[in-house]
C-alpha cells in the first residue's frame, strides 16, 4: 500500500526506482560494527538509536527524513555526518555510502514494505519494525526482495531478545507449570486523537495491529506451536470521531496442536497494562507488565517452585538486545531468531482473525 505526500506529507514523495545492488561490507574503520540508517526518525526510533548506543557491535551511521533540520540535530548527537542525512526522494543513494551495512525501518506500518524493498535492493540489510506490513502479499514481496538481494531481514520483534521472556519460555519447555492448558492476554492504551495509528491508509487496521499482535505472538512463543484456527469480534464503543477508519477493540481466540487454547484481547480506547497468564496442569504463570519497554514482571506458582522476579534493565535496553542480535546475524551470517518468515506467520493470523470477526481488510 502506497501513501501519498497529502496523506502523509512529513515524508515527501516515495516510489523511486531503486538502482543496481552494490556489495555489501562492514562499516569504514575496521572496526567490526553494523552501521544502520535509520528510516524515519519518530518516537520508536529514539528508541532504538538510544539502544544502539549502548550496543558493543552497531552504531547509527545515517538517517533518512523528510526534515532537514531534524535529521541534522540527529546526526549531530550520533555522529552522523551530514552526507549521510538523505531525504525519501534521494535514499536510494545511500547504496554507495559503504559505511551504512543494514537500515531499521521505523516507519508508518504501511510503508514498511516499501522501504524495506528499496533498501534490500540498494544492498541494505534490513531490521523492520513491527507489524511487518499491512498485507500478505507486502510481507512476501519484502521476504522475496531481501532474499534476491542476498541481505537479512529481520523483524523488530524486541520481546524475542529480553531475558523474562525467555525465562519464561523456557520454564514452560522444561516442563515447571506441566501441560499448557490456557493463556490469556491483553494489551491496549487510550489513543490520542489524530495519531497516524488511527488511520487505516497508514496503520493497516486497527489496535491488533499496534497492540494485539505482543498477544498474539507471545501465544506462538509461549506454547512453541502455531494456531490453527481463530475466533474474532470487533466492536466501536467511543463515537467520537477517532475510530472512523480503524476499530477500537478486538478479542479473539485460537486453539493450539496440542490442545492448549489462547484467549487475547486489545483496545485503543483504555489503558490496558500488557499481560500474559499461563495456566498450566501443574501451576500458574504471570507476566505483568509484560510488552513494555522495560520492567518485566515474572511470578510463578507452581509445584517446587515459587518465583517473583522483575527484570531492572531500563528502556532502551530492549533495542540494545535487539540491535545486538541482527548485528550478530549480518557479521556472522546467521539468520535472524524473528525472521522475515516469523513476520508474516502473523501477517497471516492478524488476516484470519479479522476474517473471523467478519472485518474485510
Amino acid at each position: 500500500m502506497r501513501v501519498s505526500r497529502r496523506e502523509f506529507g512529513r515524508l515527501g514523495a516515495m516510489g523511486l526506482a531503486a538502482r543496481m545492488l552494490p556489495s555489501v561490507g562492514l562499516a569504514q574503520g575496521g572496526e567490526k560494527k553494523v552501521g544502520y540508517c535509520v528510516i524515519g526518525l519518530g518516537t520508536i526510533a529514539d528508541h532504538f538509536m538510544r539502544g544502539v548506543l549502548a550496543s558493543s557491535n552497531s552504531k547509527i551511521t545515517g538517517l533518512v527524513s523528510g526534515h532537514r533540520d531534524k535529521a541534522e540535530r540527529v546526526a549531530a548527537q550520533y555522529g552522523v555526518p551530514t552526507s549521510s542525512i538523505y531525504s525519501y526522494e534521494d535514499m536510494d543513494k545511500f547504496r554507495d555510502n559503504k559505511a551504512i551495512d543494514a537500515v531499521y525501518v521505523a516507519l508508518p506500518n504501511s510503508m514498511h514494505a516499501e522501504y524495506t524493498i528499496r533498501s534490500a535492493k540498494a544492498g541494505k540489510h534490513v531490521l523492520c519494525e513491527k507489524p511487518m506490513s499491512t498485507t500478505v502479499k507486502e510481507a512476501e514481496d519484502m521476504i522475496a526482495a531481501c532474499k534476491a538481494a542476498n541481505v537479512k531481514l529481520m523483524i523488530a520483534y524486541r520481546l524475542h531478545y529480553e531475558p523474562t521472556h525467555l525465562k519464561a519460555v523456557k520454564l514452560i519447555r522444561d516442563g515447571a507449570l506441566g501441560r499448557v492448558e490456557v493463556i490469556n492476554g491483553a494489551f491496549g492504551f487510550d489513543a490520542a486523537p489524530g495519531a497516524w495509528r488511527l488511520n487505516k491508509t497508514l496503520a493497516g487496521g486497527g489496535s491488533l495491529f499496534d497492540v494485539g499482535i505482543y498477544v498474539l505472538n507471545a501465544s506462538r512463543y509461549l506454547t512453541g506451536e502455531e494456531p490453527v484456527g481463530f475466533t474474532g469480534t470487533v466492536s466501536t464503543v467511543d463515537q467520537d470521531g477517532r475510530f472512523a477508519t480503524v476499530e477500537e477493540n478486538v478479542t479473539w481466540t485460537t486453539k493450539f496442536p496440542s490442545g492448549a487454547l489462547c484467549a487475547g484481547s486489545c483496545t485503543y480506547g483504555a489503558q490496558m497494562p500488557g499481560y500474559f497468564k499461563v495456566f498450566g496442569s501443574k501451576g500458574t504463570m504471570t507476566m505483568e507488565p509484560g510488552f513494555n519497554y522495560d520492567g518485566m514482571r515474572l511470578r510463578v506458582n507452581a509445584p517446587g517452585l515459587t518465583l517473583d522476579e522483575a527484570n531492572t534493565e531500563k528502556d532502551p535496553m530492549q533495542f540494545t538486545r535487539e540491535a545486538d542480535h541482527f548485528s550478530e546475524c549480518v557479521l556472522g551470517n546467521k539468520r535472524p531468531k524473528s525472521s522475515g518468515e516469523e513476520g508474516l506467520r502473523d501477517m497471516k493470523y492478524i488476516v484470519e482473525i479479522y476474517g473471523a470477526a467478519g472485518v474485510r481488510l
